[in-house]
């Protein structure tokens, strides 16, 4: 955290709502809130986290990132 007032201290808030404004509230409307809000609790849990690449991961999903980085195992 910085200073009362910094601007670095939302940043990466801010981020993930614009993420969230541009891939998913942009795209379409819901009938209901309970609709939305159900589609925002998944967004983070099945999207971001699991099937979005990131460019951080060399633009691979994170489960695949995972794959290739788990160390080989030799049988005994």
């Amino acid at each position: 955290m910085g200073q009362v007032g910094s601007a670095f201290d939302n940043a990466m808030m801010e981020s993930f709502w614009g993420r969230v404004q541009t891939e998913l509230l942009d795209r379409r409307k819901w009938r209901t809130r309970l609709e939305l809000a159900n589609e925002l609790f998944e967004y983070p849990e099945v999207f971001y986290n699991k099937q979005r690449r990131h460019s951080s991961l060399e633009m691979l999903k994170p489960d695949e990132h995972e794959t290739l980085r788990e160390p080989k195992v030799n049988p005994a």
